[in-house]
């Protein structure tokens, strides 16, 4: 059994949307990075992975995920599609009997979105997982639903900071820094279901969503001229990626 930390960049950009016939809730974050670190049981590095992915479902690249990775479309442009990397990350993970390991569960949730998305068997997946993000809040004290990004749980724990954040490699690597510093016997592997949805009990209010029109036209009342439309695409895709929660303090 291995633990494969990894973390993944993505990107949705709908002003490029290559197939507009669908509706866009459909539509997964694009994977266009994979890194990963394979640890054996006694936490050594045995390998790791790192692949760009060509984007097949947006043409470009959004500025707000340029700005945020460094990543640019010309620089995807010579990188293989999605099918060879993640055939290539199989081969990499060797089994369904290691065990992910993620700082926060979008990232598995997208992987496994991007499969199901490009019709590729995620039978070859591990379903075994650890979420080392809570498991941080619990060793500092800290109440449960007080969940770290990545960057202020490295400092919190004293962690020396050699890489950029925001590189799926350098955060699978802080990850599993992470997971080797806080780990206890308590810290055991759950089972991922992507198919699993959970149960809305019925005293649950109604999920109230947010009116972009009204967000949008809030923006040029600020700043007294209309938003060009890929302001309003940044200004959406800020929204969603903050509704993640990987970027709380």
């Amino acid at each position: 059994m291995y633990f494969i930390i990894f973390d993944l960049e993505f990107n949705q950009d709908f002003s490029s949307l290559q197939n507009f016939e669908k509706k866009r809730p459909q539509y997964p974050f694009e994977i266009i990075q994979i890194g990963a670190i394979k640890l054996d049981s006694e936490f050594n590095t045995i390998a790791t992975f790192n692949r760009y992915v060509k984007p097949t479902l947006y043409t470009k690249i959004s500025p707000f995920i340029t700005e945020l990775t460094g990543i640019t479309t010309d620089q995807l442009l010579i990188e293989e599609l999605f099918p060879e990397v993640y055939k290539a990350y199989i081969e990499f993970i060797g089994g369904t009997d290691s065990v992910f390991c993620v700082w926060g569960l979008s990232d598995i949730k997208e992987l496994f979105r991007n499969t199901e998305y490009l019709h590729l068997d995620n039978k070859l997946l591990p379903r075994m997982y650890i979420n080392i993000q809570p498991y941080v809040s619990t060793h500092l004290n800290l109440p449960a639903k007080k969940l770290l990004r990545l960057q202020h749980a490295v400092e919190t724990l004293s962690i020396p900071i050699t890489y950029s954040f925001h590189n799926a490699l350098y955060d699978a690597y802080y990850t599993g820094e992470i997971f080797k510093k806080i780990y206890t016997s308590s810290i055991t592997p759950k089972i991922y279901d992507p198919s699993y949805i959970p149960i809305r009990q019925q005293a649950r209010p109604r999920k109230r969503e947010i009116d972009f029109d009204k967000l949008l036209q809030q923006f040029e009342k600020m700043y007294v001229r209309k938003m060009t439309e890929e302001e309003q695409e940044i200004i959406k895709l800020a929204y969603k990626m903050g509704k993640t929660n990987q970027f709380l303090k």
